[in-house]
């Protein structure tokens, strides 16, 4: 059914994507991506379709500036050593990416020079890689760093008092289609919907998600204490969960309703029932408990609505996108049209609600759904109550160095 469903779905789209290019002219949007369209186009029973074209290698939509190593603040003083770990699974996860190929020598180099004597990290990287700044469109090299964090939840297998948020999993009407295959224009594109009769429409927001209770077709996986404490789980991405019997379980983010991300914090700035400053993770959350019965309009502010899959717990980092564990304050999420996955970077920012220098060698293992940019990063750090504290206060100027290998650098 599901096949019949996405069948459905994707030529629906695709004729509403023919339809567009009937009667558009190509543009730019604010972000400097091309919109899908043609110039001219005779009525559209006439329009021809595109030609098929294979998937294409992510672009890289930023400017590299070749760099020296004296040009990365803070660079020599660096543990790289505590960088190498989260470099080696970088190279596990980066071989089936379109750039993997150019990375294979420096990992193949890596993995024989690991635990040699005389092993020093820094001038593996220094030896085998170039070091570039990266710049955003307008030639801007200076972006947004914030931070992120696993959480620790409490939860329950079965709904009781004083558990009873519930954690979905997948919904089984909820439709994904990846359009890149056909419109390699439409690059890291996800169409989402559900079928209502014969017509595609948008998938529940997650107001109407709550609405719907158990009547959405999808498994609860458990029930947690907190709502406000299941947001920000939506929004880190993943967590873990003590459960009643004291047990530890992991949950990883499964899929995404298709609605973008509105932040409850900026409402509240705009409301003005916070000061700009106080829109951090800890003042929302304080909020929240001075205005419990407000607190679910607040949170439907934001359609986005994230459902999860239950992992093992282990001793390692969440699974990032790149396919690995990542590891606290080693591993960033990027914007991969600009950060290749899997690609060391050089960050220099400051520490949270601090100009006290936070210079580090980073890999770009992970992505987000707000973290749009070339000069772009989330740093991941860590598990636990303190690794929130500070990811729940970053927000700072930084700038990023790419790393690569002379083969891998874009032509």
């Amino acid at each position: 059914m599901r096949k019949i469903q996405a069948a459905a779905l994707f030529t629906a789209i695709l004729a509403a994507l023919f339809l567009a290019a009937c009667t558009t002219t190509t543009t730019t949007t604010p972000t400097g991506e091309p919109t899908v369209g043609c110039k001219s186009c005779p009525a559209c029973p006439t329009c021809p379709p595109p030609a098929v074209a294979p998937p294409a290698a992510v672009p890289f939509s930023r400017t590299l500036v070749a760099a020296a190593w004296s040009d990365l603040p803070g660079w020599v003083d660096d543990d790289h050593g505590a960088a190498w770990p989260a470099f080696m699974a970088s190279c596990r996860g980066i071989a089936g990416k379109p750039h993997g190929a150019g990375w294979k020598r420096v990992c193949d180099l890596a993995r024989a020079a690991e635990g040699k004597p005389g092993h020093d990290a820094r001038r593996f990287f220094e030896t085998q890689l170039k070091p570039y700044a990266i710049q955003a469109a307008d030639g801007n090299a200076s972006g947004l760093v914030t931070g992120y964090y696993e959480p620790l939840l409490r939860g329950s297998r079965t709904r009781t008092r004083g558990f009873e948020q519930p954690v979905r999993g997948v919904p089984d009407d909820l439709l994904t289609v990846d359009l890149s295959a056909i419109f390699p224009e439409l690059k890291d594109k996800r169409v989402r919907g559900r079928l209502e009769g014969n017509k595609v429409v948008p998938y529940w927001s997650r107001g109407e998600i709550a609405a719907r209770g158990d009547k959405l077709p999808a498994r609860t996986l458990l029930y947690v204490d907190d709502a406000v404490e299941l947001f920000f789980l939506q929004v880190q991405g993943s967590g873990r969960v003590r459960l009643t019997d004291g047990t530890m379980t992991r949950l990883n983010y499964a899929d995404q309703n298709g609605y973008p991300y509105q932040s409850i914090g900026r409402v509240l700035v705009d409301r003005g029932e916070l000061k700009l400053e106080e829109a951090s993770m800890q003042g929302i959350q304080a909020w929240a408990r001075a205005n419990p019965g407000r607190l679910d309009e607040l949170l439907n502010t934001n359609p986005s609505y994230v459902f999860f899959r239950e992992v093992p717990n282990s001793k390692d980092g969440p699974v990032g996108a790149l396919g690995v564990p990542l590891t606290a304050e080693r591993s960033i999420a990027v914007d991969p049209r600009s950060v290749p996955l899997g690609a060391p970077v050089f960050l220099a920012t400051t520490r949270p609600n601090s100009g006290r220098a936070l210079n580090r060698l980073m890999l770009a293992q992970d992505t987000g759904s707000a973290i749009k940019g070339a000069v772009r990063a989330d740093f991941f750090w860590g598990f636990g109550k303190e690794a929130g504290e500070q990811a729940g206060r970053m927000k700072q100027a930084g700038r990023m160095w790419l790393l690569l290998p002379p083969e891998a650098v874009p032509k």
